[in-house]
């Protein structure tokens, strides 16, 4: 079995394999791939692409489905702890499939699992399903992943697809990363770290208007009310990019491309979407085929040719060091790992840098 945790865990070659097997899918869906196994698809967060998505992607390849979409008609009401639930969804079904507010619970599942686990988004963490289709996109609008420029735009702090997307491109041969957003929504120092490691270009900017020549690939998010803590900094921010025609047309590279995770608020006006800059829908169609090949790679029915990593050491700590409010480790009783990674210490669960 393989679990899909993270962009992490996969290198290039691993990727194109995964996007090849998706597109083949998409060619001739197999009824047969996983007939009679049974996917739990567990969304404590809500969910419309990603669940349905999924579900579609279960049905078209013969798998049966069942799961919930909101933790309120669960036991979770009544105090049951995430590790019972994984547990107990072992007992009934072949496949998890979670959606999860807290960062890191994704990599806590797949550890007290017995079966594989899919994340489907672990709080402002990562989006490794998300990820593929977006990678899966690009790839079929320009035919390689390979000297682009890409911009994101808009919550680079608290997005989840943003954060693993650029950790999938910088595995490719990328011209150079423009991440636009205010100092309170700019992209973490830990993808910067990474980035600087790869010596790959990139450039921290509050303004879309003054690159749009340069960019191939413009990855606009939503500000999302969910991540803030301040109600009022979300007022503030809210409305700070709006694209639209008159921002756009006549101003970009004729062959750009707009993508978006969706859901969108105001950040896209609807006069965009019969332009043919606007792939924010198809990205979303792409999401089916690529999820059929996550689900049966996961399950031993799709093959790639998967290398073993070099794992980084692991120590443990008696007490609860990770200062992420949000990791899963404030909230689950857990082993405390922490990874070691050229002499720095990580959260073993969340992957945000231990200071202390």
């Amino acid at each position: 079995m393989r679990n899909f945790i993270s962009m992490k865990e996969f290198d290039r070659e691993e990727i194109l394999e995964i996007l090849k097997r998706a597109e083949e899918l998409e060619k001739d869906p197999k009824q047969e791939l996983i007939h009679n196994k049974i996917a739990a698809t567990l969304f404590f967060e809500p969910s419309t692409r990603t669940r349905l998505s999924f579900t579609s992607a279960c049905f078209r390849i013969g798998a049966k489905v069942l799961g919930f979409d909101s933790p309120d008609a669960t036991s979770l009401k009544k105090g049951e702890s995430l590790r019972d639930t994984i547990k107990m969804i072992n007992g009934y079904s072949d496949i998890v499939i979670m959606r999860h507010l807290r960062d890191g619970a994704a990599k806590f599942a797949g550890d007290v699992s017995d079966i594989p686990i899919i994340n489907a988004g672990d709080g402002a963490n990562e989006h490794p399903s998300q990820t593929l289709l977006d990678l899966y996109t690009i790839k079929k609008e320009f035919g390689t992943l390979d000297g682009l420029v890409t911009a994101f735009v808009g919550d680079l702090k608290y997005g989840r697809t943003v954060h693993s997307l650029a950790k999938a491109l910088s595995k490719f041969q990328c011209k150079k990363f423009y991440f636009v957003a205010p100092d309170e929504l700019q992209i973490t120092k830990e993808i910067i770290d990474e980035l600087e490691e790869k010596g790959i270009e990139y450039e921290l900017v509050d303004d879309y208007k003054e690159i749009l020549k340069e960019v191939d690939v413009l990855y606009m998010t939503r500000i999302q009310r969910e991540r803030f803590e301040k109600p009022e900094l979300y007022e503030k921010l809210k409305d700070v990019y709006i694209i639209s025609k008159d921002t756009i047309l006549g101003k970009c590279k004729e062959n750009m491309i707009i993508l978006h995770p969706l859901p969108r608020v105001n950040e896209i006006n609807i006069d965009l979407d019969d332009t043919k800059h606007a792939l924010y829908f198809k990205q979303a169609k792409n999401g089916v085929p690529i999820r059929e090949a996550m689900i049966g790679i996961a399950l031993d029915k799709l093959n790639i040719n998967y290398k073993e990593k070099e794992k980084n050491e692991i120590i443990f700590s008696k007490e609860q060091v990770c200062e992420n409010h949000n990791c899963i480790t404030k909230f689950e009783q857990t082993d405390n790992k922490i990874e070691i990674i050229n002499g720095k210490k990580f959260c073993y669960y969340c992957g945000r840098e231990i200071k202390k």
